[in-house]
């Protein structure tokens, strides 16, 4: 199956906004980052069932797949962004028309829980899709200068992305020197993990993985990347690009524990393979946006991430 680019964003284009995980807790969110969107020049289409609430869900499994079809099958929409994640992207998975995804590619934006979905269309479509901003998220409030900039260039822009570049030039570091070139998959662990002995998960054989998540204890993290060395998706994969891990500490003090950076150094240190950390993505404010299923490549030994093509057309 080939990769699908999407088409560019233009100013006066009409971005679809939907809630296939979880609805925020503060409906005015929504409003806000629609106010925002609106002020760059773009029109705004909110789905059907935007608002819902079904106990942790934004509304049923239904009707948060009812919008997300609507939005693709729409031909006035030209990408649809996200509200938030939460929980809930997976319970659509097999449920999904990815034939008419396929048919109708679109700019598809969001992380955290979203990536279910992210994956399952690279896998189902190959579409590429967008780690990036979230309207309630990342919208609605003191918006981070950074991620507009690298997120807003990354969708209206045709030309080739180049180099990854942390806020304000701050180094990603190394903990496995070497180089390599493969597509960009992965994202949230405890997603990833979840995709796992699923029809869903991409072929990650000669990716360059990247990891991010939050809230999460180190004896957590430490049980997925043991899921993934087990299941030898680290002896597949070609690199390893690690993100932002949010709070992934201990709570409790009176609990041993090892360090989150005892748990990473213990199963990356000894793998044959480049692995760079600190790169600025995941649930953080200034945010790199990754377009899942680019080629790129990934140079530990010289700290940098080359993507050579461009992400929409």
């Amino acid at each position: 199956m080939g990769i699908i680019k999407p088409k560019r964003l233009k100013t006066g284009d009409v971005i679809g906004i939907i809630s296939p995980a979880s609805s925020p807790d503060d409906l005015t969110k929504i409003n806000s980052g629609v106010e925002y969107l609106e002020k760059l020049g773009y029109r705004v289409e909110v789905g059907k069932n935007v608002g819902l609430q079904e106990g942790y869900l934004a509304g049923s499994d239904l009707q948060r797949l009812n919008d997300l079809h609507d939005m693709f099958r729409n031909k006035m929409v030209n990408a649809i962004f996200s509200i938030r994640g939460g929980y809930g992207s997976g319970r659509l998975l097999d449920k999904i028309d990815y034939k008419m995804i396929r048919n109708n590619p679109k700019i598809f934006v969001g992380y955290s829980d979203i990536n279910a979905l992210q994956m399952a269309f690279f896998k189902m479509t190959g579409l590429i899709t967008f780690a990036g901003p979230m309207v309630a998220v990342d919208f609605h409030d003191e918006i981070s200068a950074f991620t507009e900039e690298v997120f807003w260039r990354t969708i209206t822009s045709n030309k080739k992305i180049g180099k990854l570049q942390n806020p304000r030039k701050e180094k990603f570091y190394l903990l496995n020197k070497g180089r390599a070139s493969g597509r960009i998959l992965g994202g949230n662990l405890s997603l990833l993990c979840s995709l796992m002995g699923t029809q869903y998960l991409p072929n990650l054989k000669g990716a360059i993985l990247l990891l991010e998540d939050i809230h999460e204890a180190p004896y957590r993290i430490d049980r997925m990347l043991n899921q993934l060395y087990l299941s030898k998706i680290l002896k597949q994969v070609n690199g390893i690009i690690l993100g932002n891990f949010v709070e992934c500490v201990e709570q409790d003090p009176n609990k041993q524990s090892f360090t989150l950076n005892e748990v990473i150094v213990h199963y990356f240190q000894n793998q044959k393979l480049p692995v760079l950390y600190n790169v600025k993505h995941g649930h953080v404010k200034d945010n790199i946006t990754i377009p899942y299923g680019l080629k790129c490549v990934l140079n530990a030994t010289h700290a940098y991430i080359d993507i050579s093509e461009n992400a929409v057309l």
